[in-house]
């Protein structure tokens, strides 16, 4: 089967489904809605997939409202193949729509176009093209579709409750060509004291630990004559965008930085830090420490040296560090929410337990471990094969910072679907998938699927 033509006869219905999902804009949103766990949005997100499974004669089921999947084929054992239709907030900088799905020079744009609504629509394309092509199955096939992958994985965490766990699968969601090993990721609280007032009232950056925040915001007890030069200059020399706005109370400062993955902060421009580099000279009382703390440690350095938690292999390369929630209120608050992707050698219970910050107080919030699966295992040589069938390149075998729902699995890999080359552009402003590449992934898929349950 050419499943390559395959997949370019396919193309239209392809993209027009995945602008159809895109333009759900599933981003989180807890309201205490049983019947929409993490938003209504995401809850229609997950019933498109689940709807549109059914009429195309799959067996579908809704898990809780958080997670599905749709089946087809026979057999004792189980592939799985887990996507995710949450994404994370749009954020700012877009010249396009984010839940538009625009097609333009190649590609199509939009919040989820790479990360995952494009991979995991590849993969349903390449699930439906072996099913339609009338192969037998000899193992069962799920397509399992979780909703909260940006914020936690509770989704597949409930969905393993009560399902089955498949005895091999991959994840649509991260590189080609195979994944074999992802990092640790730990959520990192460092709470200082917010007691004594200052000239920093306020102070907001970020919104996820896995973002690099693109914006940051100051409420400042200061007239904004007295900083708005100083500030200009700053911003100028530092390359980024910045707002100096009187209020009631003084000034507000705004600083627009580059959002991108936490898995590599170096790919973006964190503007939580840019902003507390400027204050840390600017303001008196623990708004001071607060802005000094995120300054000090995380300028420059999002390798953990300063931290005192740098940590390398050569299985899976340097353990880092975002800062991607910062938060501090005069009298009420002040935290920093860091996310540690760490190396796969990494001793990570001893370090931590060893580590303390003077004045600083250090919550382990959660903590994924890192996942691994052997390179001679026939599941990840058969999965080299299809890939060097389809691209007629050599399917190296890769660690990653990033999580994916792989490391849930018993067996389980990431396997696409960003070839190599390609700018990662999850997470950021106008995001896209590059079209040529879509339709290859679906033939990439398709051949995996087919040798995986068919032969």
């Amino acid at each position: 089967m050419d499943w390559q033509q395959e997949a370019e006869r396919r193309k239209e219905e392809l993209l027009s489904e995945l602008q159809e999902l895109i333009a759900i804009p599933s981003v989180l949103s807890e309201d205490g809605n049983p019947d929409a766990p993490y938003g209504k949005e995401v809850r229609q997100a997950l019933d498109w997939f689940l709807e549109k499974g059914e009429r195309a004669g799959f067996k579908a089921k809704n898990i809780a409202n958080v997670a599905g999947h749709l089946e087809t084929g026979e057999g004792q054992e189980l592939l799985g193949i887990l996507g995710h239709v949450d994404v994370v907030p749009a954020g700012d900088g877009w010249t396009k729509e984010p839940f538009g799905g625009e097609i333009a020079d190649g590609k199509l744009f939009g919040r989820g176009a790479i990360d995952d609504k494009g991979p995991t629509i590849a993969a349903w394309m390449a699930l439906k093209m072996v099913k339609d092509s009338g192969f037998e199955f000899k193992r069962r096939v799920r397509l399992i579709i979780g909703t909260d992958e940006e914020s936690g994985f509770r989704c597949v965490e409930r969905y393993f409750q009560t399902e089955e766990m498949p005895d091999i699968g991959f994840a649509p969601d991260a590189d080609f060509p195979i994944i074999n090993a992802e990092k640790g990721i730990a959520d990192i609280k460092y709470t200082l004291s917010a007691a004594e007032t200052g000239e920093l009232l306020e102070f907001t950056s970020g919104e996820r630990t896995n973002m690099v925040p693109d914006r940051a915001v100051a409420k400042l007890a200061l007239a904004s004559g007295e900083i708005d030069v100083a500030f200009r200059e700053f911003c100028k020399k530092e390359k980024v965008a910045g707002d100096c706005t009187p209020n009631a109370e003084g000034t507000v400062l705004t600083v627009y930085g580059k959002s991108a993955h936490a898995m590599e902060p170096d790919a973006g421009v964190n503007a939580g830090i840019v902003l507390a580099k400027f204050l840390q000279d600017k303001v008196t009382g623990d708004g001071a420490q607060f802005v000094r703390f995120i300054a000090h440690y995380f300028s420059g350095d999002s390798r953990g040296q300063k931290l005192g938690l740098s940590y390398s292999d050569d299985a899976s390369g340097d353990t880092t560090f975002n800062a991607g929630i910062m938060r501090y209120k005069a009298e009420e608050r002040a935290d920093v929410r860091v996310s540690m992707r760490y190396s796969v050698s990494c001793p990570f219970d001893d370090m931590m337990a060893a580590h303390q910050i003077n004045g600083v107080e250090e919550e382990v919030v959660s903590n994924s471990k890192p996942h691994h699966v052997d390179a001679a295992d026939p599941f990840i040589q058969t999965l080299q094969q299809a890939y060097e069938k389809q691209t007629g390149e050599p399917a190296d075998l890769l660690a990653i910072g990033g999580g994916t729902y792989a490391r849930v699995l018993d067996k389980g890999v990431a396997f696409g679907m960003l070839f190599p080359g390609e700018p990662d552009v999850a997470h950021q402003a106008d995001e896209f998938v590059d079209i040529d590449n879509l339709v290859k992934a679906t033939a990439i898929y398709a051949e995996a699927i087919y040798q995986l349950a068919c032969k």
